[in-house]
């Protein structure tokens, strides 16, 4: 049986589906990935969690990594990977998606239920008061100020993007949520991910010790090919389209 008609197969009789995502579907929009070379990380020193609480130097440089960041993903749209996905979830052949990614697009195609493990860049809150703003603004003020916002509710506090840094430990409910989802499902489709950022990476194989099946679509080889039931090393959002395709046809 061909590939793509078995994961077609696969998640029409799956109960509890989930597909676990990385860079690797939203560089099919266009958003460069932060690890790749030229990406914002080999371009810049990252600021780490810890010296951004204590130094206002630190802030400034994180905010400016910021803002080049948002510049690289504000307007993008979701592609036919995140359009599918969302559509899958509401036919009810998907029960989650996990994701590494920050920007949002999973959400801006129409899926509803999201864990994103790293946070997101489209808001922005104050680590004082707790308060929670829209990004771009603040993002905007930045670039024309060339000064770190104040938190406009408390006037006082460090704002910071509702992301996680380096050094700042992943929010523990978050994990909780994608813990049990992993554990619970009976299917994961593992797409765009390198899978060798922990703990995200680990997700998979928690769903594949409870007997999931394990689908890998990604370009390039990961950890986990060699013990997956299908691994495709193929465009996200292309490969998703023709198992939706075949879908349709059954």
């Amino acid at each position: 049986m061909h590939a793509r008609e078995q994961i077609a197969n696969w998640l029409q009789t799956a109960q509890r589906a989930i597909a676990f995502t990385g860079a690797g579907i939203s560089t099919e929009s266009g958003i460069p990935d932060f690890r790749s070379p030229g990406g914002v990380w080999a371009r810049n020193q990252p600021v780490y969690f810890d010296a951004f609480l204590s130094n206002p130097a630190a802030r400034y440089e994180y905010w400016r990594q910021k803002a080049i960041a948002h510049q690289d993903f504000h307007g993008r749209q979701p592609n036919s990977g995140h359009i599918v996905l969302a559509r899958w979830e509401q036919r009810g052949l998907l029960r989650a998606v996990i994701t590494q990614n920050i920007d949002g697009l999973h959400q801006e195609a129409g899926s509803h239920h999201v864990t994103e493990l790293h946070g997101t860049a489209r808001a922005v809150i104050c680590l004082d008061c707790h308060a929670r703003f829209d990004a771009d603004p603040m993002v905007q003020q930045f670039l024309q100020e060339d000064a770190v916002p104040a938190c406009p509710k408390c006037k006082t506090g460090r704002l910071k993007h509702a992301t996680i840094s380096f050094g700042q430990p992943l929010d523990l409910e978050t994990l909780r949520t994608a813990s049990e989802l992993s554990q619970a499902a009976d299917l994961v489709l593992a797409l765009g991910s390198s899978l060798v950022v922990e703990p995200a990476a680990s997700l998979p194989r928690v769903a594949m010790r409870n007997g999931a099946r394990l689908v890998i679509i990604n370009r390039d080889s990961t950890p986990l090919d060699d013990g997956a039931d299908v691994v495709i090393h193929d465009s996200i959002g292309p490969t998703l389209a023709a198992i939706a395709a075949r879908i349709e046809d059954a």
